[in-house]
């Protein structure tokens, strides 16, 4: 809830901070950007053009990350456009691990079908089988509940589908319309810096915002330009997320 707080123990921030006085709509909820793609594609020849992240969803929760972003293909294997990488069982495993070790941490799974591909074969049920004493039901009120309210609940599991029906009002997963962005695809940190700066000030007051917003602090490698690797084209923003964070406070966003 502070652009300057800096906690001490990464693993169980939500815990330091106060569950029973926290509540879901007043987290600044850090993220990452197509979360599974650490052992993604062949090493050297594929990888370094889809490699958004290097280290697993487990060490990724327990550096901080609260928001994973998942895209899976048919046989539901996680994968980054044409490319594959380990089976979608591996970031539940990840993620009960972490939740087995903490009491307070609240995590939203986001799981996508990937752009051009068919949606898993009841990828729903698969769900709620694999998280289903975890998952938080589907419902506007939780916004504005305290961490402590929704104990030993703990993960807001967004579902998007690509054909099959969205989730329900009161299921244990949640629609699409409950994580909202305005993505832009450029491989300029400025451009990217004054478009989220835009459209988050274009969203509603956050006690009044019934889902949640994500702002990326992401570029991605351009065609017309020489470097296509992911990790030097993302490294030009990286330098510019803290900021972003203190304009975001200053402006009152």
């Amino acid at each position: 809830p502070c652009h300057d707080y800096c906690p001490s123990d990464r693993k169980n921030w939500m815990s330091c901070l106060g569950p029973e006085k926290l509540r879901i709509n007043q987290i600044v909820w850090p993220g990452t950007h197509d979360s599974a793609t650490n052992k993604i594609g062949i090493p050297f020849v594929s990888r370094p053009f889809a490699q958004c992240q290097s280290l697993s969803i487990y060490r990724q929760l327990v550096t901080g990350a609260r928001v994973l972003d998942i895209r899976v293909q048919e046989d539901r294997r996680v994968c980054h456009g044409i490319l594959l990488t380990y089976s979608v069982d591996v970031v539940i495993q990840d993620l009960k691990k972490f939740l087995s070790e903490t009491q307070s941490e609240v995590v939203i799974l986001e799981i996508r079908t990937e752009f051009g591909h068919d949606d898993p074969p009841d990828f729903d049920k698969y769900l709620e089988e694999q998280l289903g004493e975890y998952l938080i039901h589907q419902d506007e009120q939780v916004f504005g509940k305290t961490i402590s309210e929704l104990l030993p609940k703990r993960v807001i599991c967004v579902w998007k589908p690509r054909k099959t029906p969205q989730p329900k009002p009161g299921s244990p997963l949640w629609s699409s319309g409950y994580l909202k962005d305005n993505w832009i695809d450029t491989d300029l940190p400025s451009k990217k810096f004054e478009s989220n700066m835009k459209h988050l000030g274009e969203q509603q007051p956050v006690a009044n915002r019934k889902f949640f917003y994500r702002v990326e602090n992401t570029v991605t490698p351009q065609a017309d330009n020489p470097v296509l690797c992911v990790k030097p084209v993302t490294n030009r923003i990286r330098p510019y997320s803290r900021m972003f964070i203190r304009q975001c406070f200053e402006r009152g966003l």
